[in-house]
Parts: structure tokens; C-alpha cells; sequence
């Protein structure tokens, strides 16, 4: 005989799937609200601290609290490189061709992986957003059902037996829409902030490779 789920424990099932995206949702948010702002301050301090900086040589060595953040990696990135080919003497094969072409590419890989960070967990709170609605109109479709098989086995179709049974049902849309509702509002805000950083982030290492070429680079080598 095969093995029969009672609707209602399908549609507890339901309500406690939108619960968990609901911790989830709001997990995400409070956890990037929290990664953005600091991603915002260090930027700006090491920022102020590097263009600040009389050489390349003095920004390498900004103090240790000061290299924090995005730009802070990605300047990192660039001076790990310069020295290695400093130290190889580019004999290596990843070093053959262009200087500048090579930094390039090894900036621009740092920035894709700093980016990738800010965007974990943006396709999540995307996927909540658009399938909570529909978890919670399932739900509401089997209580409904469930709540119409009651009905005709109690005899009874008066308004008093029919509005409790549906009216519980259809929280479950209800519940389903509290759920999508921060999540799109969430993902849209920080996909938002995603864009503007990686502006911030892609004119930074720009600058980065203009000033490891010019005269005062040079003498590093």
C-alpha cells in the first residue's frame, strides 16, 4: 500500500520552509548590510592612506590597520606581483610579455574575486524572492483542499464552516508574500551597491597600474 502524507502535514511542511527562508532572508541581509558597510570604510580610509602616499614605496607600507578592504587586496595583489618580477627577474613564464598587460590581468583577477565576495549570496536572496510566493500559494492550495474535504465530510457548507478552514489556508500566500517581498527589495538594494563598488574597485586598480609604470615604479626594478 503506498504511503499516504496527510495534507496537513504538508502544509505545516510549507509554513515551516517559508520560516526557514524568511531566517535565511533576513540573515543575508543583516550579514551584507553589516559586509558592505565596513567594505565602505576601509575603502575609504586606505584610500585616503595610499593616494596620500609620496611613492609606491611608502604605500606598500601603510600600517597593517590601514590595509583593509577590497582595494586594499587589490593594491596587495599588485605589489606581490611587482616584486616577484623583481625578484625572477621575469624569467618565469608567467611573466613573458607585456609588464603591463601582465599587472593588468592580475589586478583585474584580484577585483573579479573581491567582487565575487560581495555578490555571495545575492542568487540566493534572488531565488527566495521569486519562489516564496509560490511555496506559499501551494500551501494555500492544499489547505484549501484539505479544508474542502472536511467540509463535505461534516455535511456542513455554511459560511461559519467554510471561511475558518479557507481563511487558514490562505495565510500561507500571505506568509509567502512577507517572505518575497524583503528579499526582492534586499537583493535589488545590494545588487545596487555590488554595481557601484565595482566601479569603485575597477577605477582603482586603473590607477594602480598608471602609477606602478611611471618613472618612480621603475627604479623598484
Amino acid at each position: 500500500m503506498p504511503l499516504q502524507i496527510p495534507p496537513s502535514l504538508i502544509i505545516d511542511g510549507t509554513l515551516y520552509a517559508l520560516l526557514l527562508f524568511s531566517v535565511i532572508t533576513w540573515t543575508i541581509i543583516v550579514f551584507k548590510t553589516w559586509q558592505f558597510s565596513r567594505n565602505s570604510r576601509d575603502n575609504r580610509r586606505y584610500l585616503d592612506a595610499f593616494w596620500e602616499a609620496p611613492n609606491l614605496e611608502a604605500a606598500e607600507s601603510l600600517p597593517a590597520q590601514l590595509i583593509r578592504g577590497p582595494k586594499a587586496n587589490i593594491a596587495q595583489r599588485g605589489f606581490v606581483w611587482l616584486a616577484d618580477l623583481k625578484e625572477t627577474g621575469g624569467a618565469a613564464l608567467k611573466y613573458r610579455g607585456e609588464p603591463e598587460a601582465l599587472l593588468e590581468q592580475a589586478l583585474r583577477i584580484q577585483t573579479q574575486y573581491e567582487l565575487r565576495t560581495m555578490e555571495s549570496g545575492l542568487t540566493l536572496l534572488a531565488s527566495i524572492g521569486s519562489t516564496a510566493p509560490f511555496v506559499g500559494l501551494f500551501g494555500t492550495v492544499l489547505g484549501i483542499m484539505n479544508a474542502l474535504q472536511d467540509i463535505s465530510k461534516s455535511g456542513s457548507a455554511s459560511l461559519d464552516v467554510v471561511a475558518g478552514p479557507i481563511g487558514d489556508a490562505l495565510i500561507a500566500t500571505a506568509i509567502g508574500i512577507a517572505v518575497a517581498v524583503p528579499a526582492v527589495l534586499a537583493y535589488n538594494y545590494f545588487v545596487k551597491r555590488a554595481k557601484q563598488q565595482r566601479v569603485g574597485l575597477e577605477n582603482f586598480a586603473d590607477g594602480f597600474l598608471h602609477i606602478a609604470f611611471n618613472s618612480d615604479a621603475h627604479a623598484r626594478q
